[in-house]
């Protein structure tokens, strides 16, 4: 309840209208005879009830947050994890000689020769092959390069990009942060960061790349300037620059990441698919911000009433209008909120494509052509 107060809508018990000085005009009398079904009800009441049907929103069309599990319980074993959290970026592979390492120690980067022992380089790659917040060419980085050290003399990320592990858990999106399901435990975040630096800073990353640029066509991908969505849909094609695919990651250390995360919880979408879960938290948030707004113009409609109140208050103690005048202000005040409301309804169902009265008008047509159709044909008989 507001602080104003609540103008009653019929007269008080004991008075009667009759040989009053401030008798209603008939017009207002059968307002106030309309409005006596709310006699129990306070004008504050009617006016809320009013405001929720028109800004409240529904909680029932809200998407449901993902379900969120224990990792050991989304993945039975290293193998799952890797597979199924990352889609198809990467493979779980037991001949190591044959896989890649998301982290290491070395003072060269191992990568380096396995991506030559199995023929994908003949020389140092010169050229950052993904394509997102990585760099053209790797290179050296600055003293500060600490968070992922071990790409530091040659890195296709800048470190501006993975300074900390909070700046790279934020870098895509709330809808990607590792740990919505909870805080992670030190051991279990620290893969992700790791995968994190594997991603954005070893070259290696890019030849792994799922539309390499044998294949990749920029009319078919929407974040490029060369984007033409008519190809695009036709042919069809949907392309991008960042996405990897099945490139073969050490068994061991899909292993380690199960064993440091097994009792942490994450999202369980679609069996643990980061990229499905990420979908999902999207819709979340979207609609939170949806509902918030939702809120925020109910409560600026909750004030208005209150100010409105006032007003009616103020105005009946300073010039003694009589109450069913006033009732009858309050009135006309609502009708003309609910058609200002109804006004941006319609202006909002004629933005999104979906206009209220176009099956109306489709059929105002029709009637019209019918019509004419008959003249035409009445005039031939005639002839």
């Amino acid at each position: 309840q507001g602080g104003a107060e609540i103008i009653p809508l019929e007269p008080d018990q004991g008075n009667s209208c009759e040989g009053n000085d401030h008798t209603p005009h008939p017009f207002t009398s059968s307002v106030l005879r309309f409005f006596n079904v709310f006699s129990m009800a306070p004008l504050s009441a009617a006016v809320l009830a009013i405001s929720s049907v028109l800004v409240a929103p529904s909680a029932a069309a809200d998407p449901a947050q993902p379900p969120c599990k224990r990792f050991d319980e989304i993945y039975a074993t290293g193998k799952e994890l890797c597979e199924n959290m990352w889609s198809d970026s990467f493979v779980y592979e037991e001949d190591e000689s044959k896989a890649f390492t998301m982290w290491f120690w070395d003072k060269t980067n191992p990568n380096d020769a396995t991506s030559r022992d199995l023929g994908l380089l003949t020389k140092d790659l010169d050229v950052c092959l993904l394509d997102y917040f990585h760099k053209d060419a790797p290179g050296p980085e600055p003293d500060n390069f600490t968070e992922c050290q071990p790409w530091k003399s040659n890195s296709c990320c800048a470190y501006q990009t993975v300074s900390s592990a909070q700046k790279m858990k934020e870098a895509y999106g709330v809808q990607y942060h590792w740990d919505r399901c909870g805080p992670l435990s030190p051991e279990c975040e620290r893969f992700f960061v790791e995968e994190s630096c594997f991603y954005e800073c070893d070259p290696n990353a890019g030849l792994f790349r799922k539309w390499n640029t044998t294949v990749y066509d920029p009319r078919c991908d929407n974040n490029a300037a060369g984007y033409n969505e008519t190809y695009a849909k036709a042919k069809p094609c949907n392309h991008n620059a960042w996405q990897m695919y099945k490139m073969p990651i050490k068994a061991s250390y899909c292993d380690a990441w199960l064993t440091a995360c097994s009792k942490d919880r994450f999202c369980a979408s679609d069996s643990g698919d980061y990229f499905t879960c990420a979908a999902e938290y999207l819709a979340v948030d979207l609609a939170a911000a949806e509902l918030a707004k939702k809120e925020k113009e109910l409560n600026a409609t909750m004030v208005l009433r209150d100010r409105l109140q006032a007003q009616v208050v103020d105005l009946k103690a300073s010039s003694g209008i009589a109450p069913g005048i006033v009732v009858l202000i309050v009135v006309l005040a609502i009708v003309a909120g609910i058609a200002v409301c109804g006004g941006l309804w319609l202006i909002r169902r004629e933005k999104s494509g979906k206009p209220v009265f176009a099956k109306q008008v489709d059929e105002l047509v029709k009637a019209d052509e019918h019509v004419k159709a008959d003249q035409a044909d009445t005039y031939g008989n005639s002839a």
